[in-house]
């Protein structure tokens, strides 16, 4: 396989050239297991960890490899290699962490487009839609619904169901699917071109894998049903996976995510919400926080139902999420630049004793 099927391009030769990293193998990790990696190079797949130097220097969570990474490394034998450097990213789509403040991660990178997939029949929420979009356009990535599950509710369900996304989201393709028929799957396939990485977002159970192995055209992913009990879908994949499908496009499945934190995404709160944004211009005050104040436009326009109350109310909430990870972030790198001062001060300290 070469190296253009799994989406390299002149931009990364490039970088590989003016940073002397000719004499290095070059490979994408398709997998990632705990700090273990899979990377696929022209001479096939490979297990790999990275350099006690990269280990050392990284400074958060995204300075790791992730699962569409390129990296240049050294293959020592067809089961190992060693993996040395990683080629800067066009894009990569994070996420806060779950249980670390400030703390950013990497759920894929070098991603052209993103399936945000959701089950019309339980899992169909607007608002968690907003957050997928927020960090697609945070990201650079280009996202397409995707509505799974279409055979289990009846048509006018699944017109409403529609209706209630274009009414809050606009000028992005919504794509119903049924697996039993079929349906919507050639419009699906018509979007995924040779070359181009797609990755597919969204809760367990809602389909995911069962829509990677119908596009894979094979069995690619193990599916799972849904619990009883919780009416959740069965966690069945447990790590990111990169597979080539047979029109040439590149698929990446990740597990299905239980929280989507907001992290920083400015720019995708300005894009998913550019009507809000476009009302705050008008406000009175230009610190409005569009809560409370008098003379705010926004609160007007919701008001007037020229702005739907819902999303108003689920960008409050990502605002405040997106005030706390910047806080949470500048704390733990000013602790971080503390340590560093005592780290130095140690070592000064212990020099003079020295000498």
């Amino acid at each position: 396989m070469k190296r253009e099927d799994l989406g390299y391009h002149v931009d990364f030769e490039r970088y590989r050239k003016e940073n002397n990293l000719m004499h290095f193998d070059i490979g994408r990790i398709i997998a990632e297991h705990k700090e273990r990696y899979t990377v696929m190079t022209e001479t096939g797949e490979s297990e790999a960890e990275i350099t006690g130097n990269l280990r050392f220097t990284a400074k958060g969570r995204e300075d790791f490899p992730a699962v569409g990474d390129w990296v240049s490394l050294t293959i020592y034998d067809s089961d190992f290699s060693i993996i040395h450097n990683i080629l800067p990213r066009f894009s990569m789509i994070a996420r806060q962490a779950v249980g670390q403040p400030g703390e950013i991660q990497v759920i894929a990178a070098n991603i052209d487009y993103a399936f945000l997939v959701q089950a019309v029949d339980r899992d169909f929420n607007v608002n968690r839609l907003e957050r997928y979009l927020t960090i697609c356009y945070t990201s650079k990535v280009n996202p397409v619904i995707v509505l799974t599950k279409a055979d289990l509710v009846d048509e006018e369900t699944l017109e409403s169901i529609t209706g209630s996304v274009h009414h809050r989201i606009k000028d992005i393709p919504v794509i119903a699917i049924s697996n039993p028929s079929q349906q919507g799957y050639e419009g699906l396939k018509d979007l995924i071109r040779k070359g181009k990485t797609y990755c597919m977002l969204g809760s367990s159970g809602v389909g995911k894998s069962t829509l990677l192995n119908n596009l894979a055209g094979r069995s690619m992913m193990k599916t799972g049903s849904i619990s009883g009990s919780t009416n959740k879908g069965k966690h069945i994949t447990s790590h990111r996976e990169l597979v080539v499908l047979e029109s040439g496009g590149i698929l990446i499945d990740n597990p299905g995510m239980r929280e989507v934190g907001i992290a920083d995404t400015a720019q995708g709160l300005e894009t998913t919400f550019d009507s809000i944004v476009s009302f705050a211009r008008n406000c009175k005050f230009k610190d409005c926080t569009h809560t409370s104040e008098a003379g705010c436009a926004v609160i007007g326009a919701v008001e007037e139902e020229e702005i739907d109350r819902n999303s108003y109310e689920n960008y409050l909430r990502m605002e405040r999420e997106k005030a706390y990870f910047e806080s949470s972030a500048a704390e733990r790198r000013r602790k971080d630049k503390d340590f560093g001062k005592m780290l130095k001060n140690y070592k000064k300290n212990m020099n003079k004793q020295i000498d």
